[in-house]
């Protein structure tokens, strides 16, 4: 069983509305906290582990127009192409190497912080070489809600993710679809803005 996460006519890294200044104008932001994964398939164990996510940018609305016409024309492999090089930060989970931040998008909803980003995710020799289905879902994908005042927060991590432009069969418009590989996405849990 998949997930999948649907924002009409945006990309996941849209914030549009509402965003709120950089933290490259104000400085660095690090988030460490808990992250628990929940097992799928034959392994269906739970695991938990502390990561560390580092945001030096965000991703302009220009750029965000463009990764939006890259993926309708070019797909999920355009996108990805496109973005690979972009460094908005890094996402690290125990002593894992981290991730280089490639898309990351903050607004304030509701009175709180939201923070979305997206970075190739970690592959492993065994999925390259057996040429598994998971070799699609090249994408992590973290979604944070953080407390201004406090700056503690919780959110998602989808390990492995699929990005598409599609129709969505209810409302019949075009929308981006974040497809989660795994049955559920990972728990962001007690999560801290770390202050410098």
């Amino acid at each position: 069983m998949k997930i999948t996460f649907k924002w009409i006519a945006v990309l996941f890294i849209l914030a549009g509305f509402g965003a709120i200044a950089t933290p490259a104008q104000n400085g660095r932001e690090t988030y460490t906290g808990t992250v628990v994964s929940y097992g799928s398939g034959r392994n269906i164990r739970t695991t938990t582990n502390t990561f560390t996510l580092i945001i030096n940018g965000t991703t302009s609305d220009a750029e965000v127009d463009r990764a939006v016409s890259i993926l309708q024309e070019n797909g999920q492999d355009g996108l990805l192409e496109s973005i690979r090089k972009n460094d908005l930060g890094s996402f690290s989970v125990g002593s894992r190497l981290g991730r280089t931040l490639n898309g990351v998008r903050i607004e304030n909803v509701d009175g709180k912080k939201r923070i979305r980003a997206v970075f190739e995710r970690w592959l492993n020799f065994t999925e390259l070489r057996g040429g598994y289905r998971s070799v699609d879902y090249p994408f992590g994908y973290i979604e944070l809600f953080i407390d201004p005042v406090t700056g503690k927060g919780d959110g998602t991590l989808i390990e492995a993710a699929q990005i598409r432009w599609k129709r969505d069969k209810r409302s019949d418009d075009y929308v981006v679809e974040i497809e989660n590989f795994a049955t559920f996405p990972a728990r962001l849990m007690g999560v801290q803005l770390r202050r410098s």
